[in-house]
C-alpha cells in the first residue's frame, strides 16, 4: 500500500458517498411530479417483490401527474394497491390500462418535514465522508508504523486527505442547498 493508493481509495469512496446522496435526494418528493419517486415502491410479481419500473412504463403526463402503464393487464390492480400503500401519500386512479398518479401540492408543514429529511440525508453523507477520512488517516499511520513512509510524508498526505474531505463536504452542502431550494419552491 502506498500514499497514492490511500488517497485514491479515499477519493473513490468519497465520490461513492456523493453518488449515494444524489440517489437518496432524488427520492425526496418536491412539489412537482417525477417518475423517480416511485423507484422504491415494490409490487408482488408472481410471488417475488419487484420494482414498479420492471413491470410497467412510468411516464410524466404533466407537471403534477405520473402515468404508470403496466405491461401485463392483471398487474394493474396490484400496482395501484402498492402505490396507495406506499409511504408517499399518493392516491392512484385507474383509467383503462393506465394508472394516473396525481401528486398533491405539498403543504408548508410537509415542505418543512422534507427539508429536515434532506438535512438528515446530508448529515449522513458528511459522516460517511469523515469516516472515510478517518480510515485513510489510520492507513497512513500504519504506513508510518511499518516504516514505509516518513512522518513528514504522513503529514503531507493527511493534509491532502483533509483537503479532499473539505471538497466533498462542500459538495454535500451544495447539493443540500439545491434540494432545499427545490423543496421550498411553491
Amino acid at each position: 500500500m502506498t500514499v497514492a493508493s490511500v488517497k485514491s481509495s479515499a477519493d473513490q469512496r468519497m465520490q461513492k458517498s456523493i453518488e449515494t446522496l444524489k440517489a437518496d435526494l432524488s427520492k425526496v418528493r418536491t412539489g412537482r411530479a417525477h417518475p423517480g419517486i416511485l423507484d422504491h415502491v415494490m409490487v408482488d410479481y408472481y410471488g417475488s417483490p419487484t420494482n414498479i419500473s420492471q413491470v410497467a412504463n412510468i411516464t410524466l403526463i404533466d407537471s403534477r401527474t405520473i402515468g404508470v402503464q403496466p405491461w401485463e393487464k392483471k398487474m394493474l390492480t396490484v400496482i395501484e394497491k402498492a402505490i396507495r400503500e406506499s409511504d408517499l401519500g399518493l392516491n392512484p386512479a385507474s383509467q383503462g390500462d393506465l394508472i394516473r398518479v396525481p401528486t398533491p401540492p405539498l403543504t408548508e408543514e410537509r415542505r418543512k418535514e422534507m427539508v429536515k429529511l434532506v438535512k438528515t440525508e446530508g448529515e449522513d453523507a458528511k459522516i460517511a465522508v469523515r469516516n472515510i477520512r478517518r480510515d485513510a488517516n489510520e492507513s497512513l499511520k500504519k504506513l508510518v508504523k511499518d516504516k514505509d513512509i516518513s512522518e513528514d510524508d504522513e503529514r503531507r498526505a493527511q493534509d491532502d486527505i483533509q483537503k479532499l474531505t473539505d471538497k466533498f463536504v462542500a459538495e454535500v452542502d451544495k447539493l443540500l442547498a439545491e434540494k432545499e431550494k427545490e423543496v421550498l419552491t411553491v
